[in-house]
C-alpha cells in the first residue's frame, strides 16, 4: 500500500494540526461542507472501513469545572471510517444523525493527510469552515451576552447603621 507524505504544521507535528481540522470539519454547518466540498469537484474513490452509521455517546461533566464527574446525558453522534485509494484513512465524529455531513468530513480528513490534496482542501474547505464557525461562536457569544443581568448590592439611605 502505498501513501502520500503527511502534511505536517509548524510544529512538526501531524495531531495538532488534525485535530483542529477534524474539529472544524465537525462543528462544521452540514450544508456548508456540502457546499465547499461542491467547490472542491474532486472525484475521490475509497472504500468504507466503516460506513456512516448513528449511534449514542454519554457526555460526561465535572462539577464546577474541576469536581467529581458524573454523567450528565447521552447525546446522538454519527461516525465512520474511509480508505482512500492512497492509504490515508479518514475518521470523522460530528453530532447528530446526519451520515453525509461524517462521510464528506471523513473524506477531508484523508484528503488533508495527502500532500497532494492538502494545500486545496484547506483553502477551499477547512479556511471558509473555520472563519464560519468562529463567526457563528462570536454571533452566539453575543447574543448570549445581551441577555446577561449584573446583580449589586445598593446600600440603602435608611438603614440604620
Amino acid at each position: 500500500m502505498q501513501t502520500s507524505a503527511v502534511v505536517t504544521d509548524e510544529t512538526g507535528t501531524i495531531a495538532l494540526a488534525r485535530q483542529r481540522w477534524m474539529s472544524i470539519l465537525a462543528s462544521a454547518d452540514a450544508g456548508e461542507l456540502e457546499t465547499a466540498w461542491a467547490e472542491l469537484a474532486l472525484e475521490v474513490p475509497y472504500e468504507w472501513l466503516r460506513a456512516p452509521e448513528v449511534g449514542m455517546t454519554m457526555v460526561r461533566g465535572r462539577a464546577g469545572g474541576d469536581g467529581a464527574s458524573f454523567n450528565l446525558g447521552e447525546m446522538t453522534v454519527t461516525r465512520c471510517t474511509l480508505r482512500l485509494a492512497g492509504g490515508q484513512v479518514g475518521f470523522a465524529y460530528v453530532t447528530g444523525r446526519n451520515k453525509r455531513h461524517a462521510a464528506l468530513a471523513a473524506l477531508c480528513d484523508g484528503l488533508l493527510q495527502d500532500s497532494a490534496h492538502h494545500d486545496r482542501v484547506m483553502r477551499i474547505v477547512v479556511q471558509p469552515l473555520s472563519e464560519a464557525v468562529v463567526a457563528r461562536r462570536a454571533d452566539t457569544a453575543r447574543r448570549a451576552a445581551a441577555t446577561k443581568v449584573d446583580f449589586f448590592t445598593m446600600v440603602r439611605g435608611d438603614n440604620p447603621k
